[in-house]
């Protein structure tokens, strides 16, 4: 159990930040604050001059937790992907069934996000939001193959391995797992943004879920009946 601990904890790679604003009451704040607004102004209008003066302190104290605003991003797309991550492994490391472990897997990953009363100055509702209309933004830059050698979105690939190996495990010879997870992952955020903008190109409602749709692809993908 230690060692499945040690797996999950939520860790983000140091060189996004200046200042880890986990470690201080300012810098939970900053993260508290600029959730919620940037699920309110959007990436593109929100700066740190409106985050200082929403929660009352000096811009020049936010750039000493993150260079940019693009760091801010990386950061909460990381933090999002490590504690998705966690309810990840908490959820299927006690199934022994390798075709209900990976429909476990399926349903944690595209399931409707609740607040999780561990990590109080976070809102995962509206972090998802963010994630689902933004996320593309962390890595759709002139930089991303520099930063991802610098390892800003290990997490995110990490979670993509540990699908992919799921997957593996139910058919070994399936020719392209981690495609696959990698599908799941991504289209899973892009049907909950056709759901809500674009409903005549989907057919996931709240009642014909995005987490049945995928299992359903994915099984369909493994030509293997999900109950048998």
């Amino acid at each position: 159990m230690d060692r499945l601990f040690q797996s999950i904890k939520l860790e983000i790679n140091d060189k996004i930040y200046l200042k880890d604003p986990q470690s201080s009451d300012l810098g939970k704040k900053i993260i508290e604050h600029s959730i919620v607004m940037i699920h309110e102004l959007g990436f593109e209008d929100f700066t740190f001059k409106k985050l200082g003066a929403q929660i009352g302190s000096n811009e020049s104290s936010i750039y000493r937790y993150f260079e940019n605003k693009h760091k801010l991003l990386l950061y909460l797309t990381s933090w999002y992907w490590g504690w998705l991550e966690y309810q990840l492994v908490f959820s299927t490391n006690s199934i022994e069934d390798k075709k209900e472990k990976l429909r476990k897997a399926i349903e944690v990953i595209t399931r409707e996000v609740e607040v999780d009363s561990s990590f109080s100055y976070i809102n995962e509702i509206l972090l998802n939001k963010i994630i689902i209309s933004e996320y593309s933004k962390s890595y759709l830059t002139k930089e991303v193959d520099k930063e991802n050698k610098e390892g800003y979105f290990v997490i995110y690939k990490r979670m993509a391995q540990r699908l992919s190996d799921m997957i593996k495990g139910v058919d070994p010879e399936y020719l392209f797992p981690t495609s696959l997870a990698s599908t799941v992952l991504e289209g899973s955020l892009h049907q909950y943004f056709l759901r809500d903008h674009f409903t005549s190109l989907t057919e996931c409602t709240k009642s014909n879920s995005v987490t049945h749709y995928f299992t359903d692809m994915v099984f369909n993908s493994l030509k293997i009946e999900i109950n048998g």
